[in-house]
This record gives C-alpha cells, structure tokens and sequence, in this order.
C-alpha cells in the first residue's frame, strides 16, 4: 500500500500544507489565511481556534489535490512562527480581556521588551545558549510579562506552548515537547538532559512564581522537556 507524508507550515499570515510520496514529491498542497490583531508596532495576537481550523483547511484541500486517501498518511510534521499559545479550561486571551479568543501572542509582538531587558541584564548562564542576550519575541520574556501584567490569565493557563507544539498537541493529544522549539525559543538546556522525559511538577512551577522567570531561576528550576503543568 503507498504511503504518504503532509508537511505543515503554519506562517504570520497562513498555513500551508503539503502532500508528499515516499520520494519526496509532491502531489497537492492547500493554504489557509490566518487573521491577526496588530492595533500598533508593539501587539500582535492571533487565536489558535482560528490557526487550527486555518491548518485543517489547508489540509483538507492538500489531501483533496493529491486524491489519496486520507487513510494512507503515515505521518505529519508541523513547523511554525516562535509564538505563546496559552490553554486553559476556557479560552484565555492574552490582551484585552473582552477578547478572550486571542490567545496567542505572535512572534513579532513586542510588548516584553522591558521583561527582555530585565532578563538580559540579570546575566544568567543561559543566555550564553541564546546568542548571550535573549529577544522580546522569544517565549521567556512572553511568559513573565504574562505574570506581571495578566496575572489572573497566569494562574488559570493549563498549558503554555510553543506553536508548533500546540499543533502537535491538537492533532495527537499528546503534550510532549520538541526538544528544538524549547531548546531554541524557552532557555531549555537540552545538552543537559538525560534523554529521559519529564513532566514539571507544582514545586517547579512555584519555583518559576517565586524567581520571577525560567532564565532566571536555579537549574533545579528550568523548565523539562515535556513540559506539562502537573
């Protein structure tokens, strides 16, 4: 029986998808806009309910170009923009609370340039892994502004992810992590690890609460590689 392969690209503005063969060839593709709220140069927030069903389009009109059934997909791989999905029980939006369905802060949003510089200037170990200063459209500075400044979003969030994750996420129901998306984009030293996976547990996210951030938190603190909140 042929197999097939879908590649995934979800983008600032779309998401794309790609039917491929076993050699690498491709047989259908499908794209999908993706709306985004960007008031001024510093916010940028999408939602994720609408990137999702931006990549199931896509998808559905890759597939329906390939005519290949959808059965015979013996994998998907998924690549995104560096930017915060937040999930809770209820939506969880990461700006204006009368718009709880954005809840994404987008890569090129700048609103923790303040948290980055904070972070920068407490000279952390870590960021000798990030090019030695650590960027506002990473996930770090992202997360502790949340803290700072939406504390209540903070407290209620069930998961922060990294896109690409998130999409994993939505497709398998699996809250493992890609070693690259935290390694790259959440001050995650993989080279450290063990190779085992773990799951955060309440001590560690009390610890995050109590230094104020993963980059600059003891080691005990950083975050692991699959990175649940218990």
């Amino acid at each position: 029986m042929e197999r097939y392969l879908i590649g995934i690209d979800v983008g600032t503005g779309s998401a794309r998808a790609g039917v491929f063969d076993a050699t690498g060839a491709a047989l259908g593709t499908g794209k999908s806009d993706i709306a985004m709220h960007r008031p001024d140069g510093v916010i940028a927030e999408q939602s994720s309910a609408q990137v999702w069903d931006a990549v199931c389009t896509a998808t559905r009109a890759a597939v329906a170009q390939a005519g290949i059934e959808p059965a015979h997909v013996a994998g998907i791989g998924f690549d995104a923009t560096c930017s915060l999905v937040v999930v809770g029980d209820t939506p969880l939006g990461v700006g204006d609370p009368a718009h709880p369905d954005r809840d994404i802060i987008v890569w090129m949003d700048h609103r923790a340039v303040d948290q980055a510089a904070r972070i920068n200037a407490g000279g952390h170990d870590v960021l000798r892994y990030v090019g030695g200063r650590i960027s506002p459209e990473m996930e770090t500075p992202k997360l502790l502004w949340l803290r700072e400044n939406r504390p209540q979003v903070f407290d209620a969030a069930r998961h922060f992810f990294d896109l690409t994750d998130f999409l994993t996420w939505k497709a398998t129901d699996s809250t493992a992590r890609s070693t690259c998306t935290v390694t790259c984009k959440w001050t995650y030293l993989a080279h450290e690890a063990d190779g085992t996976r773990i799951t955060s547990t309440p001590s560690a996210w009390a610890c995050w609460r109590t230094k104020g951030s993963p980059a600059s938190a003891p080691r005990s603190c950083r975050p692991p590689r699959r990175w649940a909140r218990a």
